[in-house]
């Protein structure tokens, strides 16, 4: 095949076909296409180019054969391929896709390209839908009706706008040392431990454990962040009853911040967090004298992604507690050594939402 058709690129062509290879901004076809002629323009053989390119000898030859008949526009392009005939209708196609934004039949969970198919086929006029022509049609639309995300959807009403803005107006303050804003949350961990010594990492092979593990129950971290300050503090503890919540609070006075006038507390809207907790927990006047300096600022409802130290929790999560941690003395020895080096270097979450920005966001939500 190659005696037939010899490649002789003009000087131009041979520019426009290394300009080409060189900007790397086209398809890998016509990539490939460009390599081929090249090559057959210095004289390797079709089998050669075929190995270099990755591509049948066939694929060499019909490229050759083009350029020596048309030209290298004509051996780059290929023609708009025609297709076959569409097997269902715009009517048809506009039943599948009603049919995916419903829900399954009873006993199943979710659509599926064949259960989408089957169902069809009762209610248009054909003897069979593949599972490929359904993937096709629904992907024109972007439907993807076996897939799900779990979300909160908020309410966005006057009460959600007023917590929103109060919020964010916290965060855009100036720093102030005698009102310090502080971000409150609690997550809570699993403690598991190995059932086997995992093999350690050595060259060219990877550290091993084994799939199995030991639950030794749970526990709950506290988590503090300063708003302004490059500070945060997490503490281990079993629970997060209402008790542990007016602890973590009287130590927010006393501990943390001492010398305060009125520590401003963002937190979400738990059952625990409550002004009664203190009372609960602490004599009346010892309860009275830590909330005078406090000033509960509460996340609208579904919305704790506007509580600050959710973005610091993330953070915890991935640097520190991303792997099996046996029990709470090593949860508590991890963390600690967590905050020390994320304090001493100084991270810090930066704040970029504002009240202008939800207003001109969120605008058509607002009551």
């Amino acid at each position: 095949m190659n005696v037939r058709y010899i490649v002789g690129l003009l000087d131009t062509d041979r520019d426009e076909l290394l300009a080409l290879t060189r900007g790397g901004r086209c398809g890998a076809r016509k990539l490939k296409r460009a390599q081929i002629l090249l090559a057959a323009d210095r004289g390797v053989t079709d089998e050669e180019v075929a190995r270099a390119t990755g591509v049948a000898v066939s694929t060499v030859y019909r490229t050759k054969q083009k350029y020596v008949l048309g030209g290298v526009d004509h051996a780059l392009n290929e023609k708009q391929r025609s297709g076959g005939q569409r097997k269902l209708s715009a009517k048809d196609e506009a039943k599948l896709i009603a049919l995916a934004c419903s829900d399954p039949p009873q006993g199943r969970a979710r659509w599926t390209l064949e259960l989408l198919a089957a169902e069809l086929v009762g209610l248009v006029e054909v003897e069979s839908v593949s599972r490929e022509t359904v993937r096709r049609r629904l992907g024109e639309s972007d439907l993807k009706p076996w897939r799900q995300k779990m979300w909160c959807i908020p309410k966005v009403d006057a009460e959600f706008v007023a917590r929103m803005e109060d919020i964010l107006d916290l965060y855009a303050e100036p720093a102030d040392p005698l009102r310090p804003v502080v971000s409150f949350d609690e997550t809570p961990v699993q403690l598991l431990g190995e059932t086997r010594v995992p093999v350690a990492m050595k060259p060219g092979r990877p550290r091993r454990f084994d799939y199995e593990y030991r639950r030794n129950g749970t526990a709950n971290l506290f988590v503090l962040l300063d708003a302004h300050r490059r500070w945060r503090h997490v503490e281990v503890t079993d629970r997060r009853t209402k008790a542990d919540f007016a602890q973590r609070m009287k130590d927010l006075v006393d501990v943390h911040y001492p010398g305060a006038a009125e520590i401003r507390v963002v937190l979400d809207n738990l059952s625990t967090h409550t002004a009664a907790a203190l009372y609960e927990t602490f004599p009346p006047a010892e309860a009275r004298r830590v909330l005078r300096k406090l000033e509960f600022h509460f996340t609208p409802k579904h919305a704790s992604w506007l509580n600050m130290v959710e973005i610091e929790i993330g953070v915890l999560s991935t640097q520190c507690l991303d792997h099996r941690i046996p029990d709470k003395e090593m949860l508590a020895r991890e963390v600690a050594a967590w905050q020390r080096r994320r304090n001493d270097a100084g991270g810090t979450v930066r704040w970029m939402f504002t009240v202008d920005d939800a207003r001109r966001k969120m605008g058509h939500a607002y009551p």
